[in-house]
């Protein structure tokens, strides 16, 4: 059932816990025990308000408890605001306290924390089914967010309220969201949420999948000439279904034969089609709409397309005013509208046209679409004038979202719409093709689908693709409505692109230009340049970049620091991550050189701990993603792998390489060819890339068919986690497309292209690309090393996400998580913002050490001086210190290797986006 459904099924029993009293413990202080995190003296509730401290709510119930809320007035930290709050936490062995692997609060169970050691034993990186998800939610904000900091870094402001949740998320938290809504927990709410089954989102369905190959032979199959479709009766040309056609066939199969072919007939069909009433006339709005739409997604020009500038005529053939100025303009019904559009998807797909092409879109006609959303968030389908009345439908809704989201600066309406798909969905995964139906539309199905995937609710949207496979016909093709038995056009197109994780606006099926064969990389050889010459100002400024990150505040004795209140422990996979930043770019060799010798050398930190005990070489807990991070460093710098930090890397990863998937409770092994703890794309990436450019061809023969065989045949995208969970990620696929670039084979080579044409149509329009911060600094950086593997190709996209990146820096040089957000240069964001911007892939980075002397290093017994993002007290250039005060960056290593963070498990998710590039162990 969907989550309004779900809501009302808890709704009379829910019951809140008293807030929690004052727990008094002592710590005590351990590196060889996980050391648990104590609770201050709570703030009462009622001392919160709307203006005043911030709320957190942990919801127990998984574990037969409910929801305790707990305040504190003045938060500084979500780390700090858990504990003020009452609540009582445990780290990992691995990472320390800095990530939350278990919970506990004192008015339940007498303050047991769960999960219990019975169930999780916490000395790696929880499993990301099963973990303490980090939410949060503004003022005002009706829905939560997955916070794209860790609970060190956030900085809560008055009348936030935060939730910890156990359970599972997929990439970017689109699924598992606290059952309970932030008004319910917040300062002065009403509600008081109970026992809960854990967090849901969307319908619980079976997952499944469209056949894309079968729906394209069968939209091949509806074409006369195999060029158009034609009315069966009359014979005559419909062109908005061959337009349909167009879509489907580009989104199941990319560039193909039989899409050239329809092209290439719709441009001979532009007068007839879009200018019925003659070429000095304006334009069929829709029909024009949807030819410049098919000219963007083909890489043709919309300004000439069969001899039109279809883009000029609808910006030129806008309403100046509707009825109500007394000399209305034929063809329309209010300002704003175009010319003949008549319905709200006409509208929706001009505006669409004109922002795919470049065009700005009048305010007017953006604003037009606005007006159609009615009371309930739904969108009506029909150009209503203001006034009228409303009853709209989910098929108009998530196209209209879809374009207003497009648009941005919609905030409010996208909202909406947002809302009512939420609502509107039924417990089978479907739509309803009208409010009050209990059956589901195909058409409705797969345009909220759409919507929902683009809106991060991926989970609504997977439960919905998974009814559209189950309704797809033995043909194919698709009906019209739930077992419906014959299929048509019209529903199969949005069907198709529904299927293949895309929408009108972003689908691509550009040329597909000739490539040569990868070739493996000397593990050896001169240093990298940057592949491309950028024009100048299109990137960041990296001497400021290295600067910021070689500043003494943040690089301390060659290796960095996690946030986590003055503690000795490095953050190993970060202190890598700050090494490749550094080969790339060149600017500080030195810097690096100091680095390097301290992890080759067997440096420790604070904590008395070594490269060896962050990649758990030799011990119970080998973490193969670790191992082949730290193994491309020493490759990256030409240093030998197999006697690197005192360990032969290479042996390592051949031995952990798994030979079968391990049972439960053991989760050391995901499949044959995974390696052991390596519980995410990027994780499998670094150990298969580190064998290959060892020469290792043969002993990586398993892992890289089972990285391979985690890429979505009908995207060409990679999950961020293994095992897969069905999601798609930009981290991942970059990082898996740099991987499979060393490994000879066409089937290899076919595999590198798709992923980076899917990359590319992920592109948001300001240059940057969807990652699970947002619109992900890190995220970007990585786009920009994978689309580099064709630069040529993809030079309009590279140049665009480097602009994005300089957009994001900050005086001191460092870089912000993400464009939304808490403001302040981030250190693992950083690093991959400098390393990612020179474009360079990680299979063929090198830099050359030969000459270079390592800057002194002051022995040091003191804990390093933690400061915070924006903290005007930083010691390092600019004033913006990059390590939080009291807790994990959000963004880092993925899984168990990599490390901390996110308290909480925004972690393995990075095998996600924080990641702390090549992340940690993803």
């Amino acid at each position: 059932m969907g989550t309004a459904q779900q809501r009302n099924r808890h709704a009379g029993k829910r019951r809140l816990l008293s807030s929690v009293s004052a727990i008094a413990l002592i710590f005590a202080a351990s590196v060889a025990f996980v050391s648990g995190a104590v609770p201050a003296s709570a703030d009462p509730v009622g001392e919160c308000t709307a203006t005043r401290g911030a709320v957190v709510a942990v919801d127990f119930g998984p574990f037969g408890g409910g929801v305790v809320r707990g305040c504190d007035t003045t938060p500084t930290s979500g780390y700090e605001l858990l504990h003020e709050g009452g609540f009582t936490t445990e780290g990992t062995q691995h990472d320390g306290d800095g990530f939350i692997c278990r919970i506990g609060a004192g008015s339940f169970n007498s303050g047991t924390r769960y999960p219990t050691p019975a169930t999780e034993d916490c000395v790696l990186t929880p499993q990301a089914t099963a973990y303490w998800s980090y939410w949060i939610a503004a003022p005002g904000q009706e829905t939560w967010s997955y916070s794209p900091l860790g609970a060190m870094d956030r900085k809560p402001k008055a009348g936030d309220v935060d939730a910890w949740v156990f359970g599972g998320t997929d990439v970017g938290g689109t699924t598992g969201r606290p059952d309970f809504t932030p008004d319910e927990v917040r300062a002065g709410g009403g509600g008081t949420p109970g026992p809960t089954g854990g967090p849901t989102d969307g319908p619980s369905v079976p997952a499944g999948e469209i056949d894309l190959p079968a729906a394209a032979r069968w939209v091949t199959g509806q074409l006369r000439d195999d060029t158009h479709v034609a009315d069966p009766d009359t014979g005559a040309h419909d062109d908005v279904l061959t337009t349909e056609a167009a879509y489907a066939l580009a989104a199941a199969g990319g560039r193909s034969p039989a899409l050239d072919k329809v092209a290439a007939h719709l441009t001979t069909r532009t007068g007839p089609y879009a200018y019925p009433n003659g070429t000095d006339e304006a334009p069929d709005a829709p029909a024009a709409a949807r030819l410049a739409l098919l000219a963007e997604i083909t890489g043709g020009d919309p300004r000439a397309f069969g001899g039109r500038d279809l883009l000029g005529d609808l910006k030129e053939n806008v309403c100046p005013a509707g009825p109500e100025s007394g000399a209305p303009t034929p063809g329309c019904t209010a300002k704003g509208d175009f010319r003949g559009a008549q319905y709200a998807d006409g509208q929706a797909l001009s505006v669409l046209a004109l922002l795919r092409g470049g065009v700005e879109p009048p305010a007017a006609s953006t604003a037009r679409l606005t007006q159609l959303v009615c009371q309930d968030g739904s969108v009506t389908s029909i150009l209503i004038t203001p006034g009228e009345n409303c009853d709209g439908d989910p098929a108009t809704t998530g196209l209209v979202a879809l374009v207003l989201d497009e648009a941005g600066g919609q905030d409010t309406a996208v909202a909406r719409t947002r809302a009512y798909l939420r609502k509107a969905q039924l417990e089978t995964g479907a739509f309803p093709g009208y409010n009050g139906a209990t059956t589901g539309s195909i058409t409705a199905t797969a345009y909220a689908a759409q919507a929902l995937r683009a809106l991060g609710d991926g989970g609504a949207a997977d439960a919905a693709v998974s009814w559209l496979s189950r309704q797809q016909l033995d043909d194919g093709g698709f009906g019209f409505e739930e077992s419906a038995t014959d299929g048509a056009l019209y529903p199969t197109a949005p069907a198709v692109l529904a299927g293949a994780d895309t929408s009108l606006v972003t689908l691509t099926a550009k040329p597909v230009e000739p490539t040569l064969p990868p070739t493996t990389p000397p593990t050896t050889g001169p240093t990298t340049a940057p592949p491309t010459t950028r024009p100048p100002g299109a990137g960041p400024d990296l001497k400021k970049g290295v600067a910021y990150l070689t500043a003494p505040a943040n690089l301390q004795q060659g290796r960095y620091y996690a946030a986590g209140g003055g503690t000795g422990r490095a953050d190993f996979g970060l202190t890598v991550d700050g090494a490749f930043a550094l080969a790339a770019t060149g600017h500080d060799d030195n810097a690096l050189r100091t680095v390097v010798d301290f992890l080759d050398d067997g440096g420790k930190d604070g904590e008395g701990r070594t490269l060896g005990d962050w990649t758990g070489v030799g011990g119970a807990h080998a973490l193969g993603g670790s191992i082949g991070k730290a193994a491309v460093l020493a490759q990256v710098v030409e240093r030998d792998p197999r006697a690197f930090g005192g360990q032969d890397l290479i042996a390592a990863l051949a031995d952990a390489v798994c030979t079968k998937p391990s049972t439960a409770p053991d989760r050391s092994c995901a499949a044959r060819g995974a390696y052991t703890y390596a519980p995410s794309v990027f994780a499998q990436s670094l150990g298969v890339m580190a064998q290959v450019r060892a020469g290792e061809e043969s002993a990586a023969k398993a892992p890289v068919a089972y990285l391979a065989s985690l890429q979505h045949a009908s995207s060409g995208a990679w999950p961020s986690l293994v095992p897969p969970t069905g999601d798609a990620d930009v981290d991942s696929t970059a990082m898996a497309a740099m991987t499979l670039d060393l490994v000879p084979g066409e089937a290899h080579e076919a595999a590198v292209d798709k992923a980076l044409a899917w990359i590319a149509s992920r592109q948001l329009k300001d240059g940057g690309f969807p990652g699970a911060a947002g619109n992900s600094v890190n995220t970007a950086a990585l786009a920009v090393q994978g689309l580099s593997l064709d630069g040529e190709k993809y030079e309009k996209q590279i140049t665009k996400a480097l602009r994005f990146l300089a957009s994001q820096q900050n005086p001191d040089g460092g870089f912000n998580v993400a464009k939304e957000g808490q403001r302040g240069s981030d250190l693992r964001a950083s690093t991959q913002a400098v390393g990612g911007a020179t474009g360079i892939s990680f299979g063929t980075l090198t830099r050359d050490l030969t000459g270079t002397t390592p800057n002194p290093v002051p022995p040091s017994t003191a804990p390093p001086r933690i400061v915070t993002p924006g903290d005007s007290s930083a010691v390092g250039p600019g004033g913006g210190g990059g390590l939080a005060s009291t807790g994990v960056r959000a963004l880092g290593l993925a899984a168990a290797a990599a490390g901390l963070v996110l308290v909480g498990w925004r972690t393995v998710v990075a095998a996600r986006a924080r990641r702390t590039v090549p992340g940690g162990a993803r």
